[in-house]
């Protein structure tokens, strides 16, 4: 049987194949994604999995915030695309809209996997803020509990940084890039962000995604920031200093709501700067605590195994039930 997932990144539209034990994987930039039309996508995941379309037995789809629904249901049973709004924090291309509706048209089985928000089953004292974490993070923690672990936490760090905690198998709390800390890209709203959109000088959206580390550079995207990284440039490993502070700050606290629950657990770093060593380094240093590392394709592939055990039955994934029919 053939299952895929899909990641909806910040930068890509990233799709994992699992069949049996095979695991196949591939990424669409978004703004590639925006150009293509929706038969062109179709066409593009059947070359690069070497697939029929109607070969494919379930597909798990990722989409923005999701904050629209709780449940995982049926993407043919979604009011729109299952969002609150259009409206939010992040940069909008088009390219994960094409990949949805080029899925939900196909005639393919198909899920959508929620974020996690106010309306889901979380600890209550975290429902003070409105929006946890994008559905794609919840295909991490699927995959991390794939792998043998029932408690744990971890913290997706990339354009943004989201941490999720996850006790017994179910995911318990979040805190939200536009919360806590900074990404290379994006970030909470500081004292000057919220004048300068009292003051009309941008939307507070703007303000979101320029509030990651960037902004203490010169460098204009993550790759140039890396690569200067890599040559030990000072400003660069500033910035990644930055990030590996406030990540294991956030860790932290997630591991306080863990202990609130009576358990401890391990820690799990992912993304495109989550995979940096020196950046892992700082992290466990910070912790006093050994962090293990997943790459960038992980949340594909845990969205791929939930399309696998919706397919094969299971009722709840971390908690969140499922609604499928």
């Amino acid at each position: 049987m053939t299952f895929i997932g899909v990641d909806h990144g910040t930068t890509a539209m990233r799709f994992a194949l699992i069949e049996d034990e095979k695991v196949l994987t591939f990424e669409l930039g978004r703004i590639e994604a925006a150009a293509m039309s929706e038969k062109e996508i179709l066409a593009s995941i059947e070359k690069e999995f070497g697939i029929k379309v109607g070969d494919i037995d379930l597909i798990a789809l990722t989409y923005s915030m999701g904050d629209g629904f709780s449940t995982i249901k049926n993407v043919r049973k979604l009011e729109g695309r299952g969002l609150q709004s259009t409206e939010g924090a992040g940069k909008k291309t088009g390219g994960g809209t094409r990949v949805f509706d080029a899925v939900r048209n196909s005639g393919i089985p198909a899920i959508a996997i929620p974020g996690l928000h106010i309306g889901s089953k979380v600890d209550p004292r975290m429902k003070v803020f409105s929006h946890l974490t994008s559905p794609e993070k919840l295909g991490i923690a699927y995959h991390i509990q794939c792998l043998g672990y029932e408690d744990f936490v971890v913290s997706d760090i990339s354009s943004n940084t989201v941490t999720l905690a996850v006790a017994s198998g179910k995911v318990i709390g979040a805190i939200d890039a536009c919360i806590f800390a900074p990404g290379v890209h994006h970030g909470p709203l500081d004292l000057q962000a919220i004048r300068n959109v009292d003051d009309g000088l941008q939307t507070a959206n703007q303000a979101f995604i320029e509030a990651g580390v960037l902004k203490m550079t010169s460098y204009k995207d993550r790759e140039e920031l890396l690569n200067a990284a890599e040559k030990g440039e000072k400003s660069a490993l500033l910035a990644l200093d930055t990030i590996a502070l406030f990540a294991a700050m956030e860790i932290t606290s997630m591991q306080l709501l863990l202990k609130d629950y009576g358990v401890t657990g391990a820690i799990f770093l992912a993304g495109s700067v989550g995979e940096v060593e020196y950046v892992q380094k700082k992290i466990c240093t910070h912790l006093d605590q050994e962090c293990q590392s997943l790459g960038k394709w992980h949340a594909a592939i845990g969205c791929a195994e939930i399309a696998r055990d919706v397919s094969a039955g299971k009722k709840q994934v971390l908690g969140v039930d499922v609604d499928y029919s």
